[in-house]
C-alpha cells in the first residue's frame, strides 16, 4: 500500500480486517513480524511512538488522551511544547526570552482552536468537552506538533450528522494545508464524500483500491464489508 503525499486516504474492512493493527504498526505501538513500514524515504519499521511522531507521522489518540485532564488551551500549549522540545524547567524560567516565546506559543495555540471553532471552550477541561469538539481538539493538537500526516481512528465514531459533517469538514482542511490524512471510518457515506481514495482490506490482506465509487462497487468489498444493500445505498 502506498499513501499518496497530499490526500486523504480510507482505511475500510469488516471488523477484525486489521485496520487498527496497521495503524498500531505505522504508528510505532505495534512491531510487524514481516514487511516494512518506509516514511519518506526512511525505514522506521519499529520506531518507537514518540519517534515516529517527531518525523511528522502523527495519530491523534495519543495525544487526545494523554491531556484529557488539562484544560483545551493547556493541551494545545503542550502539543506545541513536544514540537519545538522544550524542557519542563525551560518552561518555569522566567527570563524574558522565555516569557516571549510562551506568548508566541499560547498566541499560535489560540490561532489553531480559532482554526477548529473551538476557541470559545479554551479554559474548559478536555474530558469535558462534547464528543465533536474533543475530535476538534484531537485535531488542533495534532497540528500543533506540525505534522505531515495525520492518523485518524474512526473520526466521526459515534457522532450525530451535524458533529459528522463539521468533522469531516476539519479533515477537508487538513488536505487543504497540505497535510496528508489517513482515516480508519465505518462512516461510508462520510468515507465517500472526503477521501479521494480509499483501500479495502479483509483479512490482513488488501482486496480493492482505488476511487470511492469503484472501491464500493468492487465484487469482493460487497462481499466482505458492504453488502448489497449499502453498496446500492452509497
Amino acid at each position: 500500500m502506498n499513501v499518496e503525499e497530499g490526500e486523504i486516504r480510507g482505511l475500510i474492512g469488516p471488523n477484525g480486517s486489521g485496520k487498527t493493527t496497521l495503524f498500531n504498526i505505522i504508528s510505532g505501538f505495534l512491531k510487524p513480524t514481516k514487511g516494512m513500514i518506509i516514511w519518506q524515504g526512511q525505514e522506521i519499521t519499529g520506531l518507537p511512538p514518540h519517534v515516529v511522531a517527531r518525523l511528522g507521522l502523527v495519530r491523534t489518540f495519543q495525544l487526545t488522551a494523554l491531556f484529557s485532564e488539562m484544560t483545551v488551551m493547556q493541551n494545545v500549549v503542550t502539543s506545541c511544547h513536544l514540537h519545538t522540545g522544550t524542557t519542563l524547567w525551560q518552561q518555569f524560567r522566567h527570563s524574558a526570552e522565555t516569557r516571549r516565546k510562551e506568548r508566541e506559543t499560547e498566541e499560535k495555540a489560540l490561532n489553531l482552536l480559532e482554526s477548529m471553532g473551538i476557541a470559545d471552550r479554551k479554559d474548559e477541561i478536555a474530558a469535558e468537552l462534547p464528543h465533536g469538539h474533543q475530535a476538534a481538539l484531537g485535531i488542533a493538537n495534532a497540528l500543533a506538533t506540525g505534522p505531515k500526516m495525520i492518523l485518524l481512528d474512526e473520526p466521526v465514531g459515534g457522532m450525530n450528522p451535524t458533529e459528522t459533517s463539521e468533522t469531516m469538514d476539519r479533515i477537508k482542511m487538513l488536505r487543504d494545508r497540505g497535510i496528508t490524512v489517513f482515516l480508519v471510518e465505518h462512516d461510508m457515506r462520510a468515507v465517500m464524500t472526503t477521501c479521494d481514495k480509499i483501500t479495502c482490506i479483509n483479512f490482513g490482506n488488501k482486496i480493492a483500491e482505488g476511487a470511492p465509487q469503484i472501491v464500493c462497487n468492487h465484487r469482493e468489498v460487497v462481499e466482505a464489508y458492504l453488502g448489497e444493500e449499502m453498496a446500492c445505498s452509497l
